[in-house]
């Protein structure tokens, strides 16, 4: 069984930076892609980005394309999420998330397993 547990989450000014971490236990999904998610107050979940297993296959959505980066290696905590010069409206919990397929993904059905989510806080 696939768990992830977020943390890195936390209150920073505009123009600041966090990096996100994603640990994850099991490997259910071992080579499966994975993704971060956020939702805002109001505001449904949406990708921010995926990646495959390799690290070969990579999304960012547009709202955050040159400022965030998500990376995935082998070690404890497998999956980040880089991200930098923080604007207000990044403001939202952040979910990591395990993909069940393999192939790069952005759209949420494709996602299986789901942390508990981190709150990251922008204030302007």
């Amino acid at each position: 069984q696939v768990q992830l547990v977020e943390s890195g989450g936390g209150l920073v000014q505009a123009g600041g930076s966090l990096r996100l971490s994603c640990a994850t236990s099991g490997r259910t999904f071992s080579g499966y892609a994975m993704g971060w998610f956020r939702q805002a107050p109001g505001k449904e979940r949406e990708i921010v980005a995926c990646i495959t297993r390799d690290g070969g296959s990579i999304f960012h959505a547009d709202s955050v394309k040159d400022r965030f980066i998500i990376s995935r290696d082998k070690a404890k905590n497998p999956l980040y999420l880089q991200m930098n010069s923080l604007k207000p409206e990044d403001t939202a919990v952040y979910y990591c998330a395990a993909s069940s397929i393999r192939e790069l993904s952005a759209d949420i059905k494709d996602y299986a397993a789901w942390g508990q989510g981190t709150q990251v806080t922008v204030s302007s």
